[in-house]
């Protein structure tokens, strides 16, 4: 009999953030079509399984971020909200249903993310070059962005996914190196690094992307030297957003960082040549990511003339 999964369930009370921390409700008849096509075909989404903050605002533009491989992840990070436990059967219709609702929705951009399986010999990642794919044969004109966990650095993972070539690869470092074995204990903060640096090495054209989440307990000098590990590794675009206790069995917030100090974070990245930086408190990695991308390809196609 499988493990069941376990999640703690309740999130921060509005009322216990600061005023630019309190997110849109969730309403509105665009919310609850992009909800019903998502029950529709049976995907789940980081959108409700991680709590994230900006489900409002982005389900009722029809934008969703959406997770394959399953709803059960096989690590329990200290700041995720994502179920634990031992994950179902690889659903191998996924890739189909998948490429439908993107269809069905018409969208320019989309997000893939997934849990962690560390259960798969490649970590899942045929999955993803498997999705890629049925999204370009059945939406030729929308662009892919991928958000991948770091395959526990399996052989061959990074490069397969790479290899379907998703305008943009993105993996999160998540926080300092030294808050890893708090927060991320599951996780290498150099093999991360490492990952986005392949990525590179493989394909120069696939736009990299990274982000960490601030309020743990790091200092600003640890958040400088990140920026400085992500340039070295050739990232393009860094987002920088408050970590938000999921429940009060995660890791806890030390402070709310203000909105002055996001904005100086993002002037300080942007001077070390990040081609896209979103630094803000409720600044999450796929928020806006259609938008984003658009500029980021702009950017990066003035930054080529400028040469």
């Amino acid at each position: 009999m499988a493990t069941p999964a376990t999640r703690a369930t309740r999130p921060e009370h509005q009322a216990d953030k600061p005023v630019w921390l309190r997110a849109r409700a969730p309403a509105g008849a665009a919310f609850e079509d992009t909800q019903t096509l998502v029950r529709r075909h049976g995907l789940n989404t980081v959108c409700e399984e991680a709590a994230c903050p900006n489900i409002g605002d982005c389900w009722s533009k029809r934008h969703a971020t959406v997770m394959i491989l399953g709803s059960v992840c096989t690590r329990a990070c200290a700041f995720c909200n994502v179920a634990t436990g031992r994950p179902d059967a690889l659903d191998p219709h996924e890739p189909e249903r998948l490429a439908e609702a993107v269809g069905e929705l018409g969208l320019a951009h989309v997000v893939v993310t997934s849990v962690d399986r560390d259960d798969l010999p490649d970590g899942g990642a045929a999955h993803f070059a498997r999705c890629i794919a049925r999204i370009r044969a059945a939406s030729p004109a929308t662009t892919v962005e991928v958000l991948t966990p770091d395959f526990r650095n399996k052989a061959g993972a990074v490069e397969t996914v790479a290899d379907a070539r998703p305008e943009i690869y993105n993996h999160n470092l998540e926080t300092v190196p030294r808050l890893y074995a708090d927060v991320r204990p599951g996780a290498r903060y150099y093999g991360s690094l490492r990952l986005l640096d392949r990525v590179k090495e493989r394909d120069p054209s696939i736009f990299t992307k990274s982000g960490i989440m601030v309020g743990l307990g790091e200092e600003p000098a640890e958040v400088l030297q990140v920026m400085d590990d992500l340039r070295a590794a050739g990232v393009d675009f860094l987002t920088i957003g408050q970590y938000l206790r999921p429940t009060p069995n995660h890791h806890p917030v030390a402070r709310h960082v203000t909105p002055d100090e996001f904005e100086r974070y993002g002037t300080v990245a942007r001077a070390k040549g990040f081609l896209m930086v979103s630094a803000t408190p409720l600044t999450r990695s796929s928020h806006h990511a259609g938008r984003d991308f658009a500029e980021l390809r702009r950017r990066a196609a003035d930054r080529l003339v400028a040469v």
